[in-house]
């Protein structure tokens, strides 16, 4: 079974070790190039005053992923900043280059401004990928300036300031999670020629 959450709802969170050693938070996602899966997380120490640590924790290395913490077996599976920079894209957040980015379908039409991403991650935690973006949708969509999901396809072409999708993808537009995972799949369907 599958879960599907927003990326700010990860940042920030602990990472805790299965001994229960508090022992860095999550500071950042990092992405691959192609932006479709999660390669792993940049690291703050925790406390008041701690600011960002010289390691990252690589997605391969998550135990468990949770609504409160992230779980890692030690502190072994932190590890250098170059285990993630071999094909990764910047993070999405603080500094990132997704946010705010403005959301065009293949046809032109802007559908409003990303304001956070939403990953799926699997039953296993065996991959961890980008699925869709929350967007604050333009006069184009239903309820303008409101935040609505808006899925993707497997790549995603991006600019830095656009990201384009295919003009189908108004038609998969949820307003909630809740049901947002079958759009996906149902988007990703339609895409390969295997839906309506």
């Amino acid at each position: 079974m599958s879960r599907l959450m927003r990326t700010s709802e990860i940042t920030q969170r602990p990472v805790v070790t299965l001994a229960g050693d508090d022992i860095a938070q999550i500071k950042d996602i990092v992405y691959a190039a192609d932006g479709g899966s999660v390669r792993g997380f940049t690291l703050a120490g925790r406390g008041l005053f701690s600011g960002p640590l010289s390691t990252v924790l690589p997605w391969s290395k998550v135990a468990a992923l949770g609504s409160d913490a992230v779980m890692i077996r030690d502190e072994h599976a932190l590890t250098d900043p170059a285990a993630l920079e071999a094909g990764s894209a910047r993070s999405i957040g603080k500094g990132g280059n997704i946010l705010g980015s403005q959301v065009l379908t293949d046809t032109g039409t802007d559908l409003g401004r990303v304001v956070d991403a939403i990953v799926e991650v699997a039953g296993g935690h065996d991959q961890c990928d980008v699925v869709g973006y929350e967007i604050e949708s333009s006069e184009a969509l239903e309820n303008a300036g409101t935040k609505v999901l808006i899925p993707l396809p497997d790549t995603v072409a991006a600019s830095g300031e656009h990201l384009i999708v295919p003009a189908s993808a108004r038609n998969f537009v949820r307003k909630d999670l809740a049901g947002f995972g079958a759009a996906v799949a149902e988007f990703r369907k339609q895409l390969e020629g295997g839906g309506s």
